[in-house]
């Protein structure tokens, strides 16, 4: 299971795009770039397969706006990657 609890910051660590499953916002929208910050709302897990947890996370859009975004905890990490 996750390190993170709902509230912490998170950051991407990889470019994270709308698969079309986040609606309002167009198929292959950037919602974060490696670095960027957002913010754990949720957890949970594939219906599927209960084995693949899932992480609901909040990144501020163009506009301000919070989009959430369900992402894998491999895209996700505690601190921002160090980029040389």
């Amino acid at each position: 299971m996750t390190q993170f609890e709902k509230g912490d910051a998170v950051f991407a660590a990889t470019t994270i795009v709308n698969d079309g499953s986040v609606p309002g916002y167009p198929e292959d929208q950037v919602f974060a770039e490696p670095g960027t910050m957002g913010m754990l709302v949720n957890t949970g897990h594939l219906e599927e397969d209960p084995s693949q947890e899932v992480l609901l996370v909040g990144f501020k859009d163009a506009d301000g706006q919070l989009a959430l975004v369900t992402c894998l905890p491999d895209e996700i990490v505690a601190e921002p990657p160090v980029t040389h």
